[in-house]
């Protein structure tokens, strides 16, 4: 019997953790009884007592799991890291606010079936903010056009990913992974499937102006090159008008040296001018060196303060997803032991 996965990502969803897991047994229960199944939650430091709801819907249910990471992550790396964990043939990955319709599990599931190995949705229209709507597509045309590799437009991760994907996704060992990014750089031929996005069941969204400036400065410092070719025109032109201006007072004030006073304001206004150009260049190479620095730290993709109904070996350490035990810590080790060459 083939077992599907489920991972929802969470952030203080106290109101919509419990509605979720119990509309999604009811699907796979319901609509795919012919599958094993585990619904996986990963929750990212909530505040708002998300993590004891969690508990009490884990302890009624053997088959719905928990990540409990030891702080918040980020909106990127805690969703990544929680599809690497999972244990079926597939995973399926949808937002706990209800805005990924629980009714597109059963055509990730049939798509999935006819061979594809990577399902995704894609919101054709959506019942959000339309200024926001708006917004968005915007940004899906520019970084579209912008990008080398393809990108695609209105695609929020939510989908379905085989266990060949996921293998892949862990070979990239990738330390600020944008999923999104890769399923269009490294994914297999995928199918979409078309869905309207509704609001949200209850709550707040947490995206606000820093973490969407978060999404969009990674997409475009990992996926695009056009911040340092835009650097490189804009400094050839700046410099070109430049010598343009100067040339024509140049000649104004030869031609009518008594009248013509050049004065300091066109300077201030030309070092203003330029001064602001450079700022803000550099700010935007800051983005590119951050990225960079990110990934040389390498730091973990999340630390791990508690996980609930995973199995484990008979010596209690958890059994890593390929089915093989995890190495247990060796608190025995002598730290100032030489290290290991390898």
């Amino acid at each position: 019997m083939k077992k599907i996965s489920i991972l929802i990502p969470c952030y203080n969803e106290r109101e919509n953790v419990g509605p979720m897991s119990e509309a999604i047994v009811k699907m796979m229960t319901e609509n795919l009884p012919q599958y094993d199944y585990e619904l996986v939650f990963i929750d990212n430091d909530s505040k708002d007592g998300t993590r004891d709801i969690l508990r009490a819907v884990c302890a009624a249910n053997p088959k719905i799991k928990a990540i409990f990471n030891a702080k918040n992550f980020g909106q990127f790396n805690s969703p990544y890291y929680g599809v690497l964990q999972v244990t079926g043939d597939c995973v399926i990955q949808m937002c706990c606010d209800f805005q990924d319709p629980v009714e597109l599990i059963p055509q990730y599931v049939k798509e999935w079936e006819n061979g594809y190995k990577i399902v995704i949705g894609i919101k054709t229209s959506s019942k959000e903010n339309p200024i926001m709507r708006f917004f968005r597509t915007c940004y899906y045309k520019v970084i579209k056009k912008m990008s080398d590799v393809e990108q695609i437009e209105h695609f929020t991760g939510s989908g379905l990913y085989d266990r060949a994907f996921i293998e892949v996704l862990r070979e990239l060992d990738d330390p600020i992974p944008f999923m999104r990014g890769i399923v269009a750089e490294l994914g297999f031929e995928r199918k979409e499937i078309p869905y309207e996005q509704p609001k949200r069941r209850a709550g707040k969204t947490h995206n606000n102006f820093y973490s969407l400036y978060d999404a969009a400065m990674l997409s475009i410092t990992s996926y695009t090159k056009i911040g340092l070719r835009v650097a490189t025109f804009a400094g050839v032109g700046v410099g070109i008008i430049s010598f343009i201006l100067g040339v024509v007072y140049l000649v104004l004030k030869l031609t009518n040296w008594d009248k013509y006073p050049a004065g300091t304001a066109p300077i201030l206004i030309g070092m203003l001018f330029l001064g602001a150009i450079q700022l803000f260049f550099t700010g935007f190479m800051g983005e590119y060196i951050l990225n960079i620095n990110k990934r040389v730290m390498h730091r973990p993709l999340v630390i791990e303060a508690e996980r609930i109904n995973f199995e484990k070996d008979k010596n209690g350490n958890p059994i890593n997803p390929d089915g093989t035990a995890a190495e247990p810590k060796d608190d025995t080790k002598n730290e100032t032991s030489e290290p290991a060459v390898k």
